[in-house]
């Protein structure tokens, strides 16, 4: 067929790859291809049963499955706790520690306790930070600048504070790469967690499995509290914080509520994005579910979900996908009411009005 121009050879060129373009052929640029593997992510270990011992069955699939591609993120068992300093507030006290082991990093820990008797021992909160310079400052309420005044201000950021005040004995880790716990940000060209996350590769070291390690390593140290009782622990965090609580409480059964505040997205979406957060990677997880699945391992426990509605972190269009996945599991496990959205009108950010009471309900009851 001939449009009745020459052939040259530059014409044929032309012709040709808008012949290959069209059958999908000449895609072959590496963001197409993973972009093309977004959208056939094979979530070949998704949960499709109509049971309770179909969905507890699963729930063992998927957990050997994630552990796996995890890899080690058990805490130690014996640590020495160094107290670096205590600072007694008007209504709590904050101290400011160390978890020394053999083989690990020093792992930074702020616990804070309300002040005044308690009528035996209270619950426990392990309450997690996300992204930032200033690491764990700003969830035990230290803003010392401008800048960290700000930062609390904005995302309401300071809820281990709001925690302790409200009787709960919270710990708050220093995750990495944040805070103190990376030298200097700005030699990170912004990608602290990118450039983490690649050269912990190179030692066969999993960035989040880290922080996943060190998150229960603190529930640990919260649970052993002498003033906190071990069967009522709850899991808070905004952001990063958000997908680690998730993380957290779906492979510790101590964990008996969780919040999640801000990370309601999935990684089949983010992926579709120039996405590089290295913190969150988990190598091969598209392959057998994504962040629906690891929420649904938290089931039949209560779970919520604090959703702001001007948070661009956040598809709409995914999140009520990945919810009804989520619904699946509580359901079938007759427990659906346990699984809750707080959708409110914000910008990444906690918010906390549903979340206080449903932690006073089953951690105070």
């Amino acid at each position: 067929m001939s449009d009745g121009l020459p052939l040259t050879r530059r014409r044929w060129v032309a012709l040709s790859a808008g012949f290959l373009t069209e059958r999908g052929l000449a895609q072959n640029n590496v963001n197409d291809e993973i972009l093309d593997w977004a959208r056939h992510a094979p979530l070949s270990i998704r949960f499709g049963g109509r049971s309770a011992s179909e969905c507890r069955a699963w729930q063992s699939k998927f957990a050997a499955k994630l552990s796996e591609l995890l890899g080690p993120s058990k805490p130690p068992e014996r640590w020495q706790e160094i107290r670096e300093r205590v600072v007694d507030r008007e209504d709590h006290q904050r101290e400011e520690l160390l978890l020394r082991a053999g083989g690990y990093r020093d792992l930074p820990v702020y616990r804070l306790t309300p002040r005044g008797a308690s009528a035996g021992k209270r619950p426990g909160i392990l309450a997690l930070h996300g992204h930032g310079d200033y690491g764990y400052d700003a969830v035990a309420g230290i803003a010392t600048t401008p800048e960290t005044k700000a930062n609390i201000a904005e995302a309401n950021y300071d809820y281990g504070v709001q925690l302790v005040r409200r009787g709960y004995v919270v710990t708050v880790p220093c995750f990495t790469p944040f805070g103190r716990r990376v030298d200097n940000v700005k030699s990170y060209r912004g990608d602290a967690c990118g450039i983490t996350f690649t050269r912990m590769l190179l030692f066969g070291k999993l960035l989040i499995a880290e922080n996943l390690r060190d998150a229960l390593w603190t529930l640990e140290l919260l649970s052993r509290s002498a003033t906190v009782d071990p069967a009522r622990l709850g899991c808070v965090g905004l952001s990063y914080g958000g997908r680690m609580t998730m993380l957290t409480s779906a492979v510790s059964p101590k964990i008996r509520v969780a919040v999640i505040s801000g990370a309601l997205n999935v990684m089949q979406e983010r992926v579709q994005g120039r996405y590089g957060c290295g913190a969150q990677v988990i190598p091969g997880l598209l392959r057998y579910g994504d962040v629906a699945e690891i929420a649904s391992l938290i089931a039949p426990r209560p779970c919520l979900w604090e959703v702001d509605q001007r948070d661009s972190l956040m598809v709409k269009d995914w999140i009520e996908p990945a919810l009804e996945r989520m619904r699946r599991a509580w359901g079938t496990l007759g427990a659906l009411d346990q699984l809750q959205v707080d959708s409110f009108d914000g910008k990444h950010r906690w918010n906390g009005a549903k979340a206080y009471p449903l932690l006073e309900r089953v951690l105070k009851a």
